[in-house]
């Protein structure tokens, strides 16, 4: 049966993006800290649509694991800021839950569907477009609303050892408390990789 799965990769402190996020700056100062044990390149070396620069080890599995993924949903402004991953992640549909109108170089991409009727309705569609397999979830606001929602099945959180001190938090503000079960826990030198199920 097809799961909803987060993966994200944040600081000890909680950060998935650092100090002054913003469009002509995304991820912010350091963002490449968190993912240079996915094998990207560190922070200055990196240019737009950058893909990993090796595969080996814990970051070789975490890739294969994501693309096996069916779908992914993932939020307006983490699609805005990658341009929508060149309307290609993996070669999957693309859904984007906003109640504002896409930009019109959307159109070029028809694999991304922007979705008006909220993320319970977008997440839906990832799944049924996802079929048998995973929808990958992306984006801090996006993940607080799919558990707020009661539709986030699972998170994938790579803890990597930095404590950034400011930035974008990924649950900054959750309606109440949510327990989680540890599914799975695979430490490595650079990160330690923690599998949570949503105990909804």
């Amino acid at each position: 049966m097809s799961a909803s799965v987060l993966y994200m990769s944040m600081s000890l402190d909680g950060y998935i993006a650092g100090p002054r996020d913003e469009p002509g700056n995304p991820g912010g100062d350091g963002f490449m800290r968190l993912h240079e044990w996915y094998g990207f390149p560190p922070d200055g070396e990196a240019g737009p649509n950058v893909r990993p620069v090796r595969q080996d080890g814990w970051n070789s599995h975490f890739i294969d694991e994501g693309n096996a993924t069916g779908a992914v949903l993932a939020g307006r402004r983490t699609v805005e800021q990658v341009d929508h991953w060149g309307g290609d992640h993996h070669g999957v549909p693309i859904f984007v839950p906003s109640h504002r109108p896409p930009g019109p170089t959307v159109a070029n991409y028809p694999l991304v569907t922007y979705v008006a009727d909220g993320i319970a309705s977008a997440m839906e569609q990832a799944k049924n477009a996802a079929g048998d397999r995973d929808v990958m979830v992306h984006g801090a606001y996006t993940a607080q609303r799919a558990l707020e929602a009661g539709v986030l099945d699972e998170l994938q959180i790579h803890h990597v050892p930095v404590l950034f001190g400011g930035g974008r938090r990924l649950f900054d503000v959750l309606p109440s408390r949510i327990e989680l079960e540890v599914m799975r826990v695979i430490d490595s030198p650079e990160a330690t990789h923690i599998r949570y199920r949503v105990l909804h």
